[in-house]
């Protein structure tokens, strides 16, 4: 991979989550959401024969493209997953001794985490991003303005979890600095155009989001 993960995570802060994908349809998927600008996409293991979607993905796209896992639990997963050469570790808990297995390895790690005390976990063992999840099942809006007020400005705190194009404006605006997009992007079955729509329709929300920040930055708003 050409690119870190910050400087990925900074041209568009969403990581695509392709949960459910066969492997004979996962690089056309995984196609029209690198031509609509995404450049971090997982496979989740609980998806069928995940590992040879990854190594597909890592072969295809390799050179555009942070691929990675999702739902990455166990040490032997995570082997598994270094074998790929693919470079994201996602998971969705907080468990201090993966990521720090995920870093020596030369991965990046964005470990789940649902409390304070387990983004700060994530973050001392190395993590370069914390996925707030499930986000859904918080008021998330509150919880992620409070957590922004304590957790470091330059972490990469990303919700997951009910994240629509209509609310990634208001997620940005009380502190969210990414996103992990799961069902509103990718749904297990669903045709290559309906997740090509649904990637466009994100990053028109992202730009959307960019260009009034911008206005209001230049005194217009």
């Amino acid at each position: 991979m050409k690119h870190s993960f910050d400087s990925l995570m900074q041209e568009f802060p969403m990581v695509a989550i392709l949960r459910g994908v066969e492997k004979d349809e996962v690089v056309e998927h995984a196609r029209v959401l690198i031509e609509a600008g995404f450049r971090l996409i997982e496979v989740p293991l609980n998806s069928p024969e995940p590992f040879d979607s990854i190594r597909l993905l890592q072969d295809t796209f390799g050179d555009d493209a942070l691929i990675g896992a999702g739902t990455v639990l166990t040490m032997a997963q995570l082997t598994e997953l270094v074998a790929t050469g693919a470079g994201l570790m996602v998971s969705p808990h907080t468990d201090p001794e993966l990521i720090k297995a995920a870093k020596v390895a030369g991965l990046y790690a964005m470990p789940g985490f649902f409390t304070a005390s387990e983004a700060f976990a994530a973050l001392h063992a190395g993590a370069d991003a914390v996925k707030l999840f499930p986000a859904e099942a918080l008021p998330t809006i509150n919880v992620v303005k409070a957590l922004g007020a304590v957790i470091p400005a330059d972490t990469w705190l990303c919700p997951v979890g009910g994240v629509t194009p209509e609310n990634v404006s208001d997620y940005l605006n009380v502190g969210a600095r990414g996103f992990g997009l799961g069902s509103a992007l990718y749904k297990k079955g669903q045709s290559v155009a309906t997740t090509k729509a649904n990637a466009q329709a994100f990053m028109m929300a992202w730009k959307a989001y960019k260009n009034n920040a911008s206005d209001t930055v230049g005194g217009k708003v």
